[in-house]
């Protein structure tokens, strides 16, 4: 078991000179919710909110949009730890993660089963904001929560599952506003699963040499050296996939250039990705909070146009 206070806290803790003031159960706690790293919160956040923009919602069901946020941070709280109570043994073979709460031992898995709990039951109060299809469809996400963690061990695209569970979210936010799942929909929901795709991949770049010695699959491991050319794929393929979600919802080519900044960003992203380097490539994935941003603004901008009638 870990003594250290603060050796829990992993490295790439995005407020970590915060973390270390608080009381080491707290900070212990905060870190096994992945509470210290936002990022995921947005990643999960983002498609929900493109998809009811999308549909046209964003005024009318603006009350969505705080449930889907909080729905997105005590959700993305339970994966974690429900990932790291699986995962402990084989995180403590990776240098990156080898000091989270149930790795080290600072925290049970008797204690993390019950958080894991409570954090579930505040996710399901969330969905009293949505209509019942809604809410089978967000319940029904939890068979692929489930599966995940196994993923790594018998495939080398754990990447491709992580896309099916975090783009979930623009299928319940789509049919929380159409109350049934169009083309658009779907469109939007493959578009994400590539992005998720790409943007893990690219985080993945950090544990390349540790999964290799712990035997642990990834498509940063599949791809080898080819790591750029796959995720510009990957990203080009998310592109096009919203793109044809917007096409179809408004089938101008000027609604096609709200996609443009986005684009513009993936690119960059690219060029100055260095694939042997942990921290750029960390860098790389963190920047893909804009990339939502961006996806909203462009969902926003094409719902509107809808609703008011515009160009």
């Amino acid at each position: 078991m870990s003594t250290e206070p603060d050796s829990h806290i992993v490295s790439d803790s995005e407020v970590r000179g915060i973390v270390k003031r608080l009381p080491p159960k707290l900070a212990a706690y905060i870190s096994l919710a992945r509470a210290d790293r936002p990022i995921g919160v947005w990643l999960l956040f983002w498609p929900g909110a493109a998809a009811v923009a999308l549909a046209g919602g964003l005024i009318s069901h603006w009350f969505l949009l705080p449930a889907f946020f909080v729905g997105a941070f005590v959700m993305r709280s339970a994966g974690c730890v429900y990932n790291d109570i699986v995962d402990r043994d084989l995180d403590r073979k990776v240098a990156r993660t080898k000091n989270r709460p149930l790795a080290s031992g600072f925290i049970s898995v008797k204690a993390a089963c019950f958080f894991l709990v409570s954090l579930c039951l505040i996710g399901l109060g969330c969905l009293a904001f949505f209509n019942p299809i809604a809410r089978w469809t967000a319940i029904a996400s939890l068979a692929l929560v489930a599966v995940y963690p196994f993923m790594k061990r018998i495939s080398w695209w754990p990447q491709a599952w992580l896309g099916l569970v975090f783009s979930w979210s623009a299928l319940v936010g789509s049919v929380a506003i159409w109350g049934h799942f169009e083309w658009p929909t779907l469109l939007l929901y493959g578009g994400c699963i590539f992005w998720v795709i790409g943007f893990d991949t690219v985080y993945a770049i950090q544990d390349i040499e540790d999964d290799a010695l712990a035997g642990i699959k990834s498509s940063a491991r599949a791809l080898k050296n080819h790591l750029r050319l796959g995720v510009s794929l990957f990203f080009a393929l998310a592109v096009f996939g919203w793109g044809g979600a917007i096409w179809l919802v408004r089938p101008q080519a000027l609604a096609l250039l709200t996609l443009c900044p986005l684009a513009l960003h993936f690119i960059w992203q690219m060029v100055t990705l260095d694939t042997n380097d942990g921290h750029n490539a960390l860098i790389r994935f963190r920047s893909n909070r804009q990339i939502g941003f961006l996806l909203f603004l462009a969902c926003v901008t094409i719902g509107m146009a809808n609703n008011f009638s515009v160009y």
